[in-house]
């Protein structure tokens, strides 16, 4: 794989290329402010949104804030977090919260979250494998996968020369995002089904860990690493073989049959969607379950429901998310603690990671959330 493929950076003398316009937009933005105010004008600050002719709901970004502030807050000098589950892919979660808000991730007021986050992923992950799972077995894929998709968005975004002040030679984003796309792809190809499940070496699969880890090598493709098709249609088949007509997706094939869940047939949805395969009719009857249960509320772990939900109708129907997204917005607005952080079945860094990134289709600063 060609390590520099995609690669942008950006300084503070330059602003570079970056992969992603409007992951570009704050830093651009702000230097033609100063180019204005330079020259004698008076210019007006605006928010990131604005320049894009949509404004972020007050309530968004108020709650946002908090949760940022949560996050930065009870981050670890270590860079990951210990309210709850533990682990690279909460981890790669919260790098993708920092990054979503549109601050600059190289010199803006999170940008030492983010490289701390950064550097704890890349310290966890196995430098001969390339497997970020982490210490708790029974998520060991579910931290890959996550962790991976973290990588990818802070990949040509990040600065790689800030990263490691004090390690010369230490691998860069970059480095460890082929890492992790080898793994994956390794670990598929021991699978006989083409998806993943809990750990590496498995040979069944679910498409819970199956999302995690798909969606995490269709943003490393979005970045530019190298993924071979075969991957990614092996990996299609095994979400069209587990999708039913009417859009309800099953868990495995060997337990949970083909209950209904908002959850799984949303992360069927996203992944056709991403894959850029809209034309199949899987796509299109995961899509209409969705719009036929908008105000419908999760039976368990709503938190990752809505995190797969705000993408998968943000992908396939924006008129549909619009409506979607006003209960969202009313829902966490009451959820949301003092502190900024929300509870959940798998602890408050898990439940905040997922709901602040479920509110920042708001934003759209992630490529993976471009449409």
């Amino acid at each position: 794989m060609n390590r520099e493929r995609g690669r942008a950076r950006t300084t503070s003398r330059s602003l570079g290329t970056c992969r992603s316009t409007m992951r570009c937009a704050p830093a651009i933005a702000w230097a033609m402010v100063a180019i204005v105010l330079g020259s004698g004008a008076v210019a007006v600050a605006q928010g990131p949104t604005a320049r894009f002719g949509e404004v972020v709901p007050r309530d968004v970004r108020e709650m946002y804030d908090r949760g940022l502030q949560y996050l930065a807050k009870t981050q670890t000098d270590s860079g990951d977090w210990q309210g709850g589950m533990q682990g690279p892919g909460i981890t790669g979660m919260a790098v993708m919260v920092f990054l979503a808000s549109g601050e600059d991730p190289n010199f803006g007021p999170y940008s030492n979250h983010v490289r701390k986050a950064l550097r704890s992923i890349i310290s966890a992950q196995d430098a001969q494998t390339g497997f970020i799972g982490g210490s708790m077995g029974h998520g060991s894929m579910y931290h890959h996968g996550f962790a991976m998709l973290g990588l990818a968005e802070a990949y040509g975004a990040v600065d790689d020369r800030n990263l490691w002040p004090d390690r010369a030679g230490s691998r860069s984003i970059g480095q460890a995002l082929e890492l992790a796309v080898r793994a994956s792809i390794t670990s598929q190809k021991k699978n006989p089904l083409g998806g993943w499940r809990y750990s590496p070496d498995a040979h069944d699969a679910d498409t819970s860990v199956s999302g995690a880890v798909f969606v995490g090598l269709l943003a490393a493709r979005n970045a530019g690493i190298e993924v071979p098709d075969e991957s990614i249609n092996k990996a299609i088949a095994y979400y069209t073989s587990m999708t039913a007509p009417g859009g309800v997706v099953a868990y495995t094939n060997n337990m949970g049959g083909f209950g209904e869940s908002l959850a799984r047939s949303s992360i069927a949805c996203l992944v056709y969607a991403v894959a850029r395969r809209k034309d199949l009719k899987q796509y299109k009857d995961t899509l209409e379950y969705l719009k036929q249960r908008l105000e419908q509320t999760a039976m368990g772990y709503p938190e990752y429901t809505r995190y797969y939900q705000a993408q998968a109708l943000f992908q396939g129907d924006l008129t549909a998310w619009e409506k979607w997204n006003k209960l969202l917005i009313r829902q966490l607005k009451q959820a949301q603690r003092p502190d900024g952080s929300f509870q959940g079945s798998y602890g408050t860094d898990l439940a905040t990671t997922m709901s602040l990134l479920a509110l920042a289709l708001n934003y759209r600063f992630l490529p993976i959330y471009e449409r």
